[in-house]
């Protein structure tokens, strides 16, 4: 991907706000200009007291002008920052929507690339952290540069020796600023992986502190979150120390303008090269010259963290989209699958392989395997979590590439092993599987799910707040929950991956009850832990090393499938064969 410039980001992201951002730039540059102005006339006035002049009106519009000024600074940098600021947390907002949508079209692999810890990071915290750089420092650093070469220019035409005697300090200063800078691009970004490092790591160690403690891994866990924090600590004081004295030396040099126009000037004006009048202004504007960069050198770490930071979103903004239209170009005429030729892989190694799979309208079906024989990955291909490599995928007779994202899912339930429920109430997580669903839809179906008995058994009941991805419930209780929501999105698929992995025998039982009775009218992909709970499947479909090695009904495969009968053998047996995907 091709790095863009800050601004060139920014004012993207603004979209139609960007006119803010040059409103507030123009009402910056003025408040500038303001702020400098006031040294003309203040040098004025004393050029009038040298010159002895005592008339009250020698110094009243001066005097007027300088008030003036004064009121234009502070109502026009109140006019920018107001500006800024809209733009600025529009902008925030729009970079989160950007980023958002693009998570939501890009495939599960592109989004499982990222660490999930960097990208909550990224889209809550460090996207607000830009603040300062979008209100602050687009206006404010464009008018102090603009004012700095405004004043600039004026000295040169009053006196060039004086504009540039008054450029000798900062020139000292940016030299040494400038060898500090020598790779400041790379250890900057290196300090901030290294924040990000300790960032997962913290996320990693929070998440998993139940396991920790019961494993007794806490010393191990804390080293690692503990040798994160000496790492990012390390790395910011020893770049902070090749960059102090440099920097010492800027900071301290680069603003005392009258360190050369004083003494310079001086014998400029002894030698009569130059007016009284020539040396006072020159001695006023050289103190106001600089004032304007030394305020924009004070940005430029949070420029540099504002880019990355952008770097970072553009990142996962481009990621690879599902090809997908944005408007469906056929409607599926029934809830039939078809898979021709589909091909996919992880990285460099594909782990299926020309599959070609007919599954009928309102079907039950099963896949079995061993472990890593592509199941789940069959069944997300189906559910459009990933476009396969080669082939094409079909439902109702259209191929899916040629439906917008919107129209599949409102036909496609997809519940897997691992199940993800909000921090609401139980009651909200089951109506995200259909929001326009009244209470009493949600009741009727957790009913028919057998799970209306264990709500109400709850002290708040269907008010009850599940915790941070269903914390409060065990795995059983949120697999349940989580059919229900599927169910209740009424869709006419439904794919069920490891959906009762979970779940004790009498729960599973009272879940394959229920699911017989919702799956009517429907098509349902199963992939089961269990072979006993799907035995009566229509088409049993048995995945061997990313191939259909055979497919049938349960009878069937135990006469012409040596693999399917051993397995088989060994789950009556009480042995299941690992069939997780």
């Amino acid at each position: 991907m091709k790095r863009r410039g800050l601004f060139s980001i920014i004012f993207d992201y603004a979209g139609a706000k960007k006119k803010y951002y040059v409103f507030s730039i123009i009402t910056s540059l003025i408040s500038v200009t303001a702020g400098i102005s006031p040294f003309y006339f203040i040098a004025s006035i004393i050029n009038k007291l040298i010159e002895g002049r005592n008339e009250f009106s020698a110094y009243s519009l001066d005097s007027i002008l300088l008030l003036v000024l004064f009121f234009l600074k502070g109502a026009f940098h109140i006019v920018s920052t107001s500006l800024s600021h809209i733009a600025a947390y529009q902008t925030i907002k729009g970079v989160r929507k950007r980023a958002i949508d693009s998570l939501a079209l890009a495939s599960l692999g592109d989004v499982k690339s990222h660490n999930s810890g960097s990208l909550k990071n990224t889209l809550c915290e460090r996207i607000d952290s830009t603040e300062v750089a979008l209100a602050h420092i687009i206006p404010e650093f464009t008018g102090n540069i603009i004012g700095f070469l405004g004043t600039f220019i004026y000295l040169m035409i009053i006196s060039w020796q004086m504009g540039l005697i008054a450029l000798i300090p900062f020139t000292i200063g940016m030299v040494s600023y400038l060898t500090m800078s020598i790779g400041y691009e790379k250890y900057w970004n290196n300090c901030i992986n290294k924040t990000k490092v300790l960032n997962d790591t913290a996320v990693e160690y929070i998440n998993g502190i139940e396991v920790i403690k019961a494993f007794g891994k806490s010393e191990s866990s804390y080293k690692k979150f503990k040798k994160a924090a000496k790492e990012g600590a390390d790395c910011f004081v020893e770049w902070q120390r090749k960059c102090n004295i440099a920097f010492s030396i800027a900071m301290t040099v680069a603003p005392y303008t009258l360190l050369a126009v004083l003494p310079l000037g001086g014998i400029l004006y002894y030698h009569g090269m130059i007016t009284l009048e020539v040396f006072v202004i020159s001695i006023l504007m050289s103190v106001g010259l600089i004032s304007p960069l030394i305020n924009s050198m004070g940005h430029v770490d949070d420029l540099h963290k504002a880019k990355t930071i952008f770097s970072e979103i553009d990142e996962i903004v481009s990621m690879d989209h599902l090809n997908r239209p944005s408007v469906s170009k056929n409607t599926p005429k029934d809830s039939s699958i078809s898979l021709k030729g589909v091909s996919f892989g992880y990285e460099d190694k594909e782990v299926l392989h020309n599959i070609n799979l007919d599954i009928k309208a309102n079907s039950q079906i099963a896949l079995v395997g061993p472990s890593g024989a592509g199941k789940s990955t069959i069944a997300k291909l189906i559910a459009s979590l990933w476009d396969p490599n080669k082939g094409d995928i079909y439902i109702g007779g259209v191929n899916i590439k040629d439906l917008t994202l919107e129209d599949y899912n409102k036909m496609v339930s997809y519940v897997s092993q691992n199940n993800y429920l909000f921090n609401v109430s139980i009651l909200e997580n089951i109506k995200m599987g259909n929001l326009n669903a009244t209470d009493e839809d949600v009741i009727a179906v957790c009913k028919k799910c057998g799970i209306h008995d264990f709500i109400m058994n709850l002290e708040n009941g269907y008010n009850t707040i599940v915790g941070d991805s269903g914390s409060h419930l065990s795995g059983g209780e949120r697999q349940r929950i989580s059919i229900a929501r599927a169910m209740m999105k009424d869709s006419k698929i439904v794919i069920l991956d490891e959906a009762t992995a979970y779940t004790d025998p009498e729960n599973e039982a009272i879940i394959q009850k229920s699911l017989s009775a919702l799956a009517e009218d429907k098509t349902v992909i199963v992939i089961a832990h269990r072979l006993s709970t799907i035995i009566h499947s229509d088409d049993i479909i048995l995945v061997n090393d990313g191939i259909i090695e055979a497919h049938g009904k349960h009878e069937e495969l135990l006469e012409k499938s040596e693999l399917y009968k051993n397995m088989w053998l060994s789950h009556i047996a009480g042995k299941d064969s690992d069939l997780n995907a």
